[in-house]
């Protein structure tokens, strides 16, 4: 997780889901997937997986960690509404948006 992004238009990304499926020939060249398999060799242990959908609960309370109010990219590496990704955890990344009201959440959604 980055506390700090070089992402023009947001200060900090928050990736408590990485991976996600190709939907459509938009997905051809992913910069998050080109991104995960290029941390994955390098041993980061978030992408053991590579590029599959994967939770990681451990960071779901890292914006509460965050005082400073900032423009927060949710779920970058990742499709926070993939099917694979349980609604009881899309409800916690929810909850932890409401106890933070000092920060704007930004989320893209993928479409098919």
């Amino acid at each position: 997780m980055a506390q700090y992004s070089h992402i023009e238009w947001t200060e900090a990304t928050w990736n408590p889901v990485t991976g996600c499926s190709k939907v459509s020939a938009g997905c051809k060249f992913c910069y998050a997937e080109r991104l995960a398999h290029r941390l994955q060799a390098m041993g980061n242990r978030r992408y053991r997986k590579g590029f599959q959908v994967t939770l990681h609960e451990d960071v779901l309370d890292l914006p509460k960690r965050w005082r400073e109010p900032r423009p927060i990219f949710v779920n970058s590496m990742s499709d926070l509404f993939h099917e694979r990704v349980p609604f009881d955890f899309i409800w916690k990344v929810f909850a932890t948006m409401q106890d933070c009201p000092q920060h704007t959440f930004q989320i893209l959604i993928k479409r098919s």
